[in-house]
């Protein structure tokens, strides 16, 4: 009978296992290789003790849109990983694009970056400040390999400000913050239009060849992998571009979505249906070269989904670029065999600046003491199911955004000028202030008609004036219920935990667009426009000129 059991379960095993792979294994996939992709570990790929990192980033996905969230769009690949991986279902992101991509890759909130107002813009002399130290640089230090694929946002300026001078030993994918899934091309302004695909620091012209980007940064992470030996570490940072707008996506990822009225939805849904191939191909390709059994995938969105864009969010209220929950809880989990409790569901208090220590301290690295860090080590939360550090988080404070026209001092009881947008959460309690940003609940009947439709959108019409709101987010994770009133002295003890976070802020970095960033002048390429020379030629000029000036004045006085 023992012989028996051990074969039945050696049995349902080799079930397992094949179902996965055939799972995995569909016709024709987004990037996919070609050859075996039947998941085998190569002969002779023992893993070192420092795990492989594999960060996959998407762009605009709502909380909704994903299958385990109850979302009509399939996302098979994303409800395995995450069903047999640790679900984060308390996980925080920022409501856009630069902001969440910096505090990644910095650990620190915006207002310790200066990045607090808005994103990058492609015309402005901005990037993520030079004396931060990144996650790839210290993940190099820690002997890593560190690679690129996607969308950057973080500001490209100066040649200092790209990805591969700020710890990368390579990049492929594009610059701004969206463009042309096929061209590639696009444009600031009317007139102000380039070619935005790059390969390190130049064009990729070459590999131009009208591949859709989600397919195309796949099959470019296919072959980092084929090239890489996997008993050295590697981190893999793959920010796909999908699917954020444009809304495009392959003819035949439409398939099953015929049935969408509304346009934008079904677009959005073919675009995430391709993401979803996408991911299940890098993980083949995990699986092929020898990397999977010590590896560790991660995967968050970077904001809320956009409802006039084809993105959900419900049941949260608010979307992308605000600071309700649709806006700033996203969609993550983490997928590894490294995991102590697999198939589990983690709804501890986690945030995107957290990564930054958590995946140092897993590729033993080191965090120099003099970095002023926000996000915590919560390695111990998602694995084993402990309780997290993190009691608080900051979603931002931005002095420049000051549109809530009856915000006052007096408003945040002397403490807090409720005029500017902030948002915070300590423990279950979460403050707003300031002018929050779009405040619907889009349900997904919204999605119903062929046209954009906000019939079915429920609103709150708050009383006039109003410059502040408390939640209890345990209790109403849906901010229904506004407690500003109820709990006054709450109301101050976030209002001064505020007012002490803005103690500690740099001054924000928002420069006016620059005229020379125009791609017509850089060869019809987006890319680093301010060069040092011409400004040190510049100054030499000047200084030669302010020398012959002089020598003239004292001839006349001779």
């Amino acid at each position: 009978r023992m012989v028996a059991a051990v074969l039945a379960g050696l049995s349902l095993l080799s079930l397992l296992t094949c179902g996965y792979l055939a799972w995995g294994s569909r016709r024709g996939g987004a990037g996919e290789a070609p050859g075996n992709l039947l998941g085998e570990e190569p002969a002779g790929g023992a893993p070192r003790s420092q795990p492989h990192i594999i960060f996959i980033l998407a762009d605009d996905q709502g909380f909704r849109d994903v299958g385990y969230h109850g979302s009509e769009i399939r996302t098979p690949t994303l409800d395995k990983l995450a069903a047999e991986g640790v679900k984060l279902e308390n996980y925080y992101v920022q409501p856009m694009c630069t902001p969440s991509r910096s505090q990644l890759i910095t650990g620190k909130y915006q207002i310790h970056t200066g990045l607090q107002h808005s994103i990058i813009r492609p015309t402005q002399p901005n990037c993520l400040p030079l004396d931060n130290v990144t996650l790839p640089q210290k993940l190099k230090e820690a002997g890593y390999s560190t690679h690129m694929v996607g969308k950057w946002h973080l500001g490209f300026y100066r040649r200092e400000c790209m990805p591969t001078q700020r710890g990368f030993d390579s990049f492929f994918g594009s610059l701004l913050g969206s463009g042309d899934y096929y061209t590639h091309f696009k444009c600031d302004s009317p007139g102000i239009c380039g070619y935005d695909l790059y390969e390190n620091n130049n064009a990729a012209w070459d590999h131009d060849n009208g591949i859709y980007s989600t397919q195309m940064y796949t099959q470019k992470v296919q072959q980092i992998l084929a090239s890489h030996n996997p008993r050295k570490p590697i981190f893999l940072y793959i920010a796909y571009q999908a699917v954020h707008s444009p809304l495009q996506a392959p003819g035949r990822y439409f398939e099953h979505y015929r049935s969408i009225n509304n346009i934008n939805r079904r677009r959005y849904a073919a675009m995430l249906a391709c993401l979803d191939e996408a991911i299940n191909n890098v993980t083949l390709a995990l699986r092929k070269y020898g990397y999977y059994e010590n590896s560790i995938i991660i995967y968050s969105s970077d904001n809320g989904g956009q409802p006039m864009a084809g993105g959900s969010n419900w049941p949260l209220r608010g979307s992308k670029g605000t600071y309700w929950e649709g806006g700033i809880r996203a969609v993550g989990f983490v997928h590894s065999p490294l995991l102590k409790n697999k198939g589990s569901v983690c709804k501890e208090l986690v945030h995107i600046t957290d990564w930054f220590p958590t995946l140092i301290t897993l590729a033993e690295g080191q965090i120099d003491e003099d970095i002023q860090l926000d996000g915590y080590d919560v390695w111990e939360t998602i694995s084993e199911g402990r309780r997290s550090p993190r009691v608080d988080i900051l979603h931002n404070i931005d002095p420049i955004y000051t549109k809530a026209k009856n915000g006052s001092w007096a408003a945040g009881y002397g403490i807090w000028n409720t005029a500017i947008q902030s948002a915070i959460r300590v423990n279950h309690w979460k403050l707003l202030t300031g002018n929050p940003g779009y405040s619907d609940w889009v349900p997904p009947q919204a999605f119903s008609n062929a046209g954009p439709n906000r019939w079915h959108n429920e609103r709150v019409s708050w009383s006039a004036g109003k410059t502040v709101w408390l939640f209890n987010i345990t209790a109403d994770p849906y901010e229904r219920v506004d407690l500003s009133a109820r709990h006054p002295e709450v109301v101050k003890q976030l209002l001064r935990r505020l007012s002490q976070f803005n103690k500690t802020a740099v001054p924000v970095r928002y420069p006016p667009k620059d005229p020379r960033s125009n791609p017509k002048l850089n060869g019809g390429v987006w890319g680093p426009w301010f060069k040092e020379d011409e400004k040190k030629k510049k100054s030499d000029k000047s200084k030669g000129a302010n020398k012959q000036k002089k020598i003239k004045k004292k001839k006349k006085a001779n």
